[in-house]
């Protein structure tokens, strides 16, 4: 085996659904003005008593089951996360506990938005190397929880929820060369810090950068994978902000492909949302199997990373 592929994904959102009209309730906005800057809708809210490794176990039980396999046959488990509240036991530990898994290594990586498809990337590297056979990948994210509810510029972006992947290995790649990096002195830009923790960014700042910079990244991406734009059947961005996703999608040259639009009914949901994404995509049969499908992360630090994929 010298490549690994994605082989199930699965997805995760809690039950209670927040609209437009009850933010309206909460800070002084309005549908219009939410949807008229950002195309968010709806976004779903998890509880005092659901806890980001919960969400998490949830989405991977999923994929599991999808992938036909057991909580045993997972030798890695990596959950990307920026809003755990404990420094030990990681999530990917107490995922791991919850799904009663033996003896797997267990690592967190906070990437914040980007943190998906760098621990898909980690799992890849893994897999070509040896380390692992079966790796369940995590995006898991409780944004309500470092959220300051009486500040519209950032309450009616957020959503909760977790979406998994399991990465095997393969006789041949079908998770493509990964393009990471960084703008460290950009870093400032989305934050989730201080005491309590509360997430805040400088919108404009991050919009004119991904809609400048990161169509020439998301082409370089494929190029590593040796295919053009045209040859995608979707693409995944991180679901920050339908105004974002639509041109991007546009300046990438996918003529071609269903560009993903969960943001609208789920919000920002942070290392959660290209996951949730796919899986929906895949759960409707908008994509199939085999179809090339383009990943890309971007947002805290300010870190991106992007790959081509395979559809399970």
């Amino acid at each position: 085996m010298t490549g690994s592929r994605i082989t199930a994904v699965g997805h995760y959102q809690p039950a209670r659904v927040l609209t437009n009209e009850d933010l309206a309730e909460l800070v002084d906005t309005s549908d219009e003005w939410i949807t008229s800057r950002v195309g968010i809708r709806t976004r779903h809210i998890a509880g005092p008593d659901e806890p980001v490794d919960e969400l998490a176990a949830h989405a991977a039980a999923k994929a599991l089951a999808s992938a036909g396999l057991a909580p045993e046959d997972i030798d890695l488990v990596l959950v990307a996360t920026s809003t755990a509240v404990d420094r030990s036991p990681n999530m990917a530990a107490r995922v791991a506990a919850r799904l009663g898994m033996p003896s797997p290594a267990v690592m967190d990586l906070n990437v914040v938005c980007a943190g998906f498809t760098h621990a898909l990337a980690t799992a890849d590297h893994a897999v070509r190397a040896g380390g692992a056979t079966r790796v369940l990948v995590i995006g898991a994210d409780k944004m309500s929880e470092v959220t300051d509810w009486t500040d519209r510029t950032t309450c009616v972006l957020v959503g909760d929820g977790a979406g998994a992947a399991v990465v095997e290995a393969a006789e041949e790649s079908a998770i493509g060369p990964v393009l990471w990096g960084s703008v460290p002195e950009m870093g400032h830009a989305v934050r989730i810090e201080g005491t309590p923790a509360r997430f805040a960014q400088e919108g404009q700042s991050v919009y004119r950068w991904a809609t400048t910079k990161l169509p020439a990244m998301a082409r370089k991406a494929c190029e590593r994978a040796g295919l053009t734009p045209e040859d995608l059947a979707a693409v995944v961005l991180h679901q920050a902000n339908l105004r974002i996703i639509e041109p991007l999608a546009g300046k990438i040259g996918a003529v071609n492909a269903v560009v993903a639009r969960d943001v609208v009914e789920s919000g920002n949901t942070s290392a959660a949302s290209i996951p949730i994404a796919l899986s929906k995509l895949v759960e409707r049969g908008e994509i199939s199997t085999g179809d090339r499908v383009l990943l890309f992360g971007f947002g805290g630090n300010l870190s991106y990373a992007g790959q081509v994929v395979h559809c399970p």
